[in-house]
């Protein structure tokens, strides 16, 4: 009973002992936290310019779609000018057709 007892005893200071020895070799120092929150930081400045840069795309995406429109507008209005410009021709010409058709002999 006393070897019993002993094994049990020295078992549990050895697991004791062996529960302590798992200290950390390097213990957390305020610095770390420093550079925690200076890469917090750091980040954050990235993530700001990231924004600032795809708002400036944004906004230049915004004016040349905008250009886009006008071109296409006025193309459209320099196409439509045109097509009434040979509407008034064609007809004019046809008048003209028809002017000689009535005055020539038969």
């Amino acid at each position: 009973m006393n070897k019993l007892l002993a094994t049990l005893i020295a078992g549990l200071f050895a697991t004791s002992v062996f529960a302590q020895g798992a200290t950390p070799s390097n213990p957390v120092t305020p610095t770390a936290t420093v550079t925690t929150t200076a890469a917090v930081k750091a980040d954050t400045k990235e993530l700001k310019a990231d924004a600032k840069a795809d708002a400036k795309e944004a906004k230049t995406d915004a004016k040349a779609d905008a250009k886009v429109a006008h071109a296409q507008h006025h193309a459209m209005k320099m196409k439509a000018g045109a097509h009434r410009k040979a509407a008034k021709a064609k007809a004019k010409t046809h008048a003209a057709e028809a002017k000689t058709d009535a005055t020539a002999p038969k």
